[in-house]
């Protein structure tokens, strides 16, 4: 993420950003109208491979499209196998933010440093049965912190409420570090992470799932701790 964008993120937090794997994408142009509409700070885009989670989602051509189309800070979840693989490819299609899963990886730190040498900001994403300690330790070389309060990947789950005790640990340790929650993000949710010390809440059926856009956005924020 360039400093502009980095600054635009953390000035705006708390802020909800709209899961892009919700929305229809035969009308993607009339999606982002209505997001940018109704205010939205940035926007949340979900990479599956097929390997690392069950479930195939886009690429690179997606991102190119969306940035042609906004200057809105784009968040690029990684839920893929081999992210150094791809990062520079996804760096240039305009992503601001790359979060990869420590799961995925054997060396955590290293793939961090090497996503952020790429000129953009790093996040490091854990599945709820990952001990918060892996985030801990990765904290000091990441710019964000994706608390998943569902499996990467799979859709119909619960809310977990464990990532709330991660929330909190995360932000007891490291009062400055950029946290993010995705996964059951809802009206009833999402009070509870903004209590537990989140920043960032990725919200997907809770946005789309609804006639207006701006009226889901304004519920939502309603919610969140001042």
């Amino acid at each position: 993420m360039s400093t502009d964008a980095l600054t635009k993120i953390r000035n705006a937090s708390p802020a909800i950003l709209p899961s892009l794997l919700m929305c229809d994408f035969g009308n993607l142009l009339g999606e982002l109208d209505r997001l940018q509409q109704a205010g939205v700070e940035a926007l949340h885009l979900d990479v599956m491979d097929g390997h690392f989670v069950p479930n195939l989602t886009y690429g690179m051509p997606i991102v190119e499209g969306i940035r042609r189309h906004t200057d809105l800070p784009l968040d690029v979840h990684l839920m893929i196998s081999d992210p150094l693989r791809y990062a520079a490819r996804f760096v240039d299609a305009g992503a601001d933010l790359l979060t990869f899963h420590v799961e995925a990886v054997a060396d955590p730190i290293e793939v961090a440093t090497r996503i952020a040498k790429l000129g953009v900001a790093v996040g490091v994403a854990a599945n709820p049965e990952t001990p918060v300690e892996k985030l801990l330790e990765l904290a000091p070389h990441c710019d964000l912190a994706l608390v998943m309060s569902v499996n990467a990947g799979f859709g119909g789950q619960s809310f977990n409420p464990i990532a709330l005790n991660k929330l909190r640990s995360l932000r007891e340790r490291f009062p400055d570090l950029l946290l993010q929650i995705d996964g059951g993000i809802s009206l009833q949710t999402i009070g509870l992470a903004s209590q537990a010390g989140c920043d960032l809440f990725v919200v997907g059926s809770a946005i789309f799932g609804q006639p207006d856009y701006a009226t889901a956005i304004r519920d939502l924020r309603d919610q969140l701790v001042s």
